[in-house]
């Protein structure tokens, strides 16, 4: 079945609503890696969600801040973040990495989550409340059109949703955008085996579960590169599916931006399994 961009959008857009709700009601969560709710095969909660932040990070945290987190790893142990920045995190969920982020950056910093799901952003903003963090913003849109100026963060983080979107180069270039000169990228991510074709990674799992619309490693490199990017380091930490992994993505914005071509990034897209 072809699924267009904007079905497989809505169907992202659903399922985190419904993690929401589930979290505040006490009910379990439905995103990457969640079983028979989103994922292909059975859920291993090591390798999605809380169990990626360590005892003291989780002990930060409002209990449905853990709950909520849906990422395959933790970017904000590889941002280096450091007093006075500004960090934007896309697709920031349940408010986990923006809170802890806050944290990291101090009272002179400021953390803004980005997310299209009002069910999360309520959720975000409530925790955020709850822990007493004052320099945080939650902003709704999508990471392909990020309401920020240009040139006005030091680091973008994200946990495992750049491989949802369905314009990746779009969101590699806006967050290009929006970094200052210098700026850096920690990022958390599904990331396939360049031996996969677009085909195989579909068969391994759906869309809305983090596998389908995984990019590989040459791929995600080469994005990267195309939108203005150096030091670019793609590292797996973690298998999640036979050749497809957890992975960080670290990467500096140019200081001497140059015109490069955006290479064409079109992973099979399946629609999810439920």
């Amino acid at each position: 079945m072809t699924t267009t961009a904007d079905e497989l959008r809505e169907e992202v857009r659903r399922r985190y609503a419904e993690s929401a709700r589930a979290v505040v009601e006490g009910s379990g969560g439905c995103g990457c890696g969640s079983g028979s709710c989103c994922a292909d095969g059975e859920s291993d909660a090591t390798k999605f969600g809380e169990a990626l932040y360590d005892a003291e990070q989780r002990g930060e945290l409002p209990q449905t801040a853990a709950l909520a987190s849906l990422g395959c790893g933790n970017p904000t142990a590889v941002a280096e973040l450091r007093e006075g920045e500004t960090v934007l995190d896309l697709g920031s969920g349940g408010g986990i990495d923006v809170i802890l982020s806050a944290r990291r950056v101090g009272v002179t910093g400021t953390a803004y989550g980005l997310d299209m799901t009002d069910e999360m952003l309520a959720l975000a903003q409530q925790n955020a409340a709850e822990v007493g963090v004052s320099n945080v913003h939650f902003l709704k849109g999508v990471i392909e059109q990020i309401p920020l100026p240009a040139n006005s963060v030091d680091v973008v983080i994200s946990n495992c949703v750049i491989n949802l979107s369905t314009d990746k180069p779009t969101v590699l270039m806006e967050i290009a955008r929006v970094l200052k000169p210098g700026g850096r990228i920690g990022i958390s991510d599904v990331v396939a085996e360049d031996r996969l074709s677009p085909d195989e990674r579909a068969e391994r799992g759906s869309f809305v579960g983090c596998i389908a619309g995984a990019l590989s490693k040459s791929e995600y490199e080469a994005g990267l590169d195309a939108a203005g990017f150096d030091g670019i380091s793609v590292e797996f930490t973690h298998q999640v599916a036979d050749g497809m992994h957890g992975a960080i993505v670290k990467a500096v914005k140019t200081t001497k931006p140059e015109k490069r071509g955006l290479p064409v990034i079109e992973p099979v897209a399946k629609a999810g399994c439920c």
